[in-house]
């Protein structure tokens, strides 16, 4: 007979955090080592590199050494930054993205974990593990499983989505389906979802389905009210449209968002309408569009983490009594992920509250 250690049932959850802007405790923030772009296949093509043309054009293989080596550095200081404002802060293992894995149904090999936001909702003291889009991100959270383990040991819950199919049919390459992927499974990546308390905020896009709104829905319960909202951005994840600064507060991309299409859970706060970015540039062939710039995370409701170089935002932010963090990530339209995007707001302070009421 197995004896089972006997876990305690009130302990003090590592995971707690309700929303995008509280005063932030804990920080998962990815790495950029062994970065790729995986093996050519029909889900890398559909969702993220459709405008090459045809599957025989999109880019594959690892970045150039410099981008590794200078968006390290970078990172480095990002880590630094959080530690003197006395947020702990955790890093996945770095792993080996070119081992090959697959399904019944296919075969593929691994990206980065250069972005934690798109792996994990963090709902309260729950950290959930998303589907995922794409084939070559299936298994991107196993260099995590050691910080997972420590937080359900200290009484988070750990869920992980069911593994959708991602059959070769589940990926539309043509402009006659309105997104790149099919209603078969629950699918989306963690990005397309911003927190407001209660309220969470879903984006239906090429990397979330109208089905993945409705599992996390089950999922969350009662508590909390999932919107899934459409016909603001068809592309992928949600914040380079849509970024929460602090109650009653938000900014919104100007050519994506109007009042007309505003989402009306914001009926009622101040929208910051952004007209511009400074786009930062790519190497060879960009993951992201120039909107990465307006990627930025809150380390408290006054105080944000921009990119250094967009000057556009910074004097809106400071407007709205907002102070700045100056920090870069030179290579953010390449590896496509900003401020937002690399790091993981595990823990902050606060409740569950409604906001939108």
């Amino acid at each position: 007979m197995i004896n089972y250690k006997q876990v305690p049932l009130e302990l003090p959850s590592l995971v707690s955090s309700y929303n995008e802007w509280d005063p932030l405790e804990e920080v998962i923030v990815g790495r950029v080592e062994k970065a790729q772009i995986a093996m050519r296949d029909r889900s890398l093509f559909a969702v993220e590199y459709g405008d090459c043309g045809n599957l025989a054009s999109t880019p594959t293989g690892p970045y150039p050494a410099e981008v590794i080596s200078e968006t390290q550095e970078q990172l480095e200081t990002l880590v630094e930054m959080f530690e003197k404002s006395g947020v702990r802060v955790r890093r996945p293992e770095v792993y080996d993205h070119t081992k090959h894995f697959g399904s019944p149904d296919w075969r593929t090999d691994g990206q980065y974990n250069y972005c934690p936001r798109d792996l994990f909702v963090v709902a309260g003291e729950t950290i959930i593990e998303a589907p995922m889009t794409l084939r070559a991100r299936q298994y991107e959270t196993n260099s995590f499983k050691p910080i997972l383990r420590e937080y359900m040991e200290s009484g988070s819950k750990w869920i992980a989505a069911p593994k959708p199919l991602l059959l070769d049919e589940d990926y539309f390459t043509n402009s006659d389906r309105d997104l790149a992927i099919s209603e078969s499974d629950p699918i989306f990546d963690a990005a397309n979802v911003l927190r407001i308390g209660r309220d969470v905020l879903y984006l239906v896009s090429d990397s979330g389905n109208r089905m993945g709104a409705r599992w996390l829905q089950t999922v969350l319960g009662n508590e909390y009210c999932v919107h899934a909202i459409q016909g603001l951005y068809s592309g992928t994840h949600v914040d380079t449209t849509l970024t929460l600064v602090r109650p009653g507060l938000v900014v919104v991309n100007a050519l994506r968002v109007t009042p007309q299409n505003l989402p009306r859970i914001f009926s009622k706060w101040d929208v910051i309408y952004l007209g511009e970015v400074h786009d930062i540039g790519y190497t060879n062939l960009p993951y992201a569009s120039e909107w990465i710039g307006m990627n930025f995370m809150m380390l408290n409701p006054n105080t944000a983490v921009v990119d250094g170089t967009q000057s556009a935002l910074i004097r809106e932010l400071e407007a709205h009594g907002i102070d700045i963090v100056p920090m870069h990530l030179s290579h953010a339209r390449t590896l496509g992920g900003g401020m937002h995007c690399v790091t993981l707001d595990v823990r902050r302070q606060g409740q569950l509250e409604d906001y939108c009421s």
